[in-house]
């Protein structure tokens, strides 16, 4: 009878080196325990756990379960310690079991993540090489290479050191080293023009995992925006009003990317053209009168500043004369008149 139970008990070991993972009870009221329950380590280096027996458990088949490394027990039998000395698969689930006297199989799970930082980061523009063009749609692309596990890799995109945005995948749980392209959809302005692009993986682990998070950023990509001109002068009056011999000085600078031309046109007849960005008449005359357009233009599109000028006539009269002789006559206390006949002016005198 005795040499049937031992059998028995051989052939059930037997069995169960087969079907272990799949007929264990992880959900038994006395348990064993793993110390620590949770490993993270990286590929390729050493890593160990040990597993407890409960005291009320039977020890006479207590074990762990294992596809890569080796086991150690302790003298008593109540502690097995799992190493392996380098770890090469990404895929592996230990569990530490025993059986009760009823034959179930009672188990724990040790969990495991092995990992492998990301091997190279990159960012670029997806379909798109060369100038930027202002409020167009682009897609900013982050490549991740030869990472492990990807599920746990979280990208931050920048620009110079403003966060844009962050992106990781939850769909992807495979445990090998991938290569992944996470995206971010940008819509540039002319601030951006020369701005730094760049982007940052991190490999979260979790507290069992190096701290802090393993982090790998890529290369920064300057960006060069393209935009037509915008005036940077004030934008000029209805109507510019001058006297003859005044000062004229009209401005249209404006900035754009490419640097942007002139052209004036519409000039009045006299006015030569002019590629400046201010034009200047040192003396302006009533033929300066009349409508002056200013042309800003690069190869992104044109912006027109339409100026017009009135020129009034410099007006010196008898009667401003008289009036301004008679105000200083009256200052210096002497009396003045204009006798018409002498078409001069005289102060009278004694007899007259």
């Amino acid at each position: 009878m005795f040499s049937r139970y031992v059998l028995l008990i051989v052939s059930l070991v037997d069995l169960l080196s087969d079907f272990r993972v799949s007929c264990c009870d992880e959900n038994c009221a006395n348990k064993t325990v793993f110390t620590p329950p949770r490993l993270v380590v990286k590929h390729g280096d050493r890593t160990s756990a040990t597993c407890s027996l409960c005291p009320s458990c039977p020890d006479d088949i207590f074990d762990v379960e294992k596809s890569v490394g080796y086991n150690v027990k302790n003298e008593r039998n109540i502690t097995v310690t799992w190493t392996v000395e380098k770890m090469m698969e990404w895929r592996t689930t230990p569990k530490c079991y025993y059986i009760k006297t009823d034959g179930v199989i009672c188990c724990t799970r040790l969990n495991i993540t092995v990992y492998k930082p990301p091997a190279l980061v990159s960012i670029s523009f997806f379909n798109h090489t060369g100038p930027l063009f202002e409020s167009c749609n682009y897609i900013l692309q982050c490549k991740v290479h030869n990472v492990a596990p990807i599920s746990n890799v979280r990208v931050t995109f920048f620009r110079g050191q403003t966060e844009l945005g962050q992106k990781w995948t939850l769909s992807n749980l495979q445990k090998e080293p991938v290569t992944e392209v996470f995206s971010l959809g940008i819509s540039p302005t002319k601030e951006d023009d020369g701005a730094q692009y760049w982007c940052r993986a991190e490999l979260e682990l979790g507290p069992d995992g190096p701290q802090p998070p393993l982090m790998v950023v890529s290369k920064k990509v300057i960006a060069t925006v393209h935009y037509k001109p915008r005036q940077l002068a004030p934008s000029p009056p209805d109507l510019i009003t001058l006297t003859q011999g005044d000062r004229l000085e009209l401005n249209c600078t404006a900035e754009g990317s490419p640097r942007p031309s002139y052209t004036w046109t519409s000039l009045p007849d006299g006015v030569p053209p002019s590629t400046s960005s201010v034009l200047t008449i040192q003396s302006v005359a009533s033929g300066h009168e009349g409508q002056y357009t200013c042309s800003v233009s690069n190869y992104v599109g044109t912006n027109t500043v339409m100026f017009r000028v009135a020129v009034k006539p410099y007006i010196t009269t008898y009667i401003t004369v008289a009036v301004l002789v008679g105000i200083a006559c009256l200052m210096g206390g002497v009396f003045c008149f204009y006798k018409r006949s002498k078409k001069h002016w005289a102060v009278p005198t004694d007899g007259e």
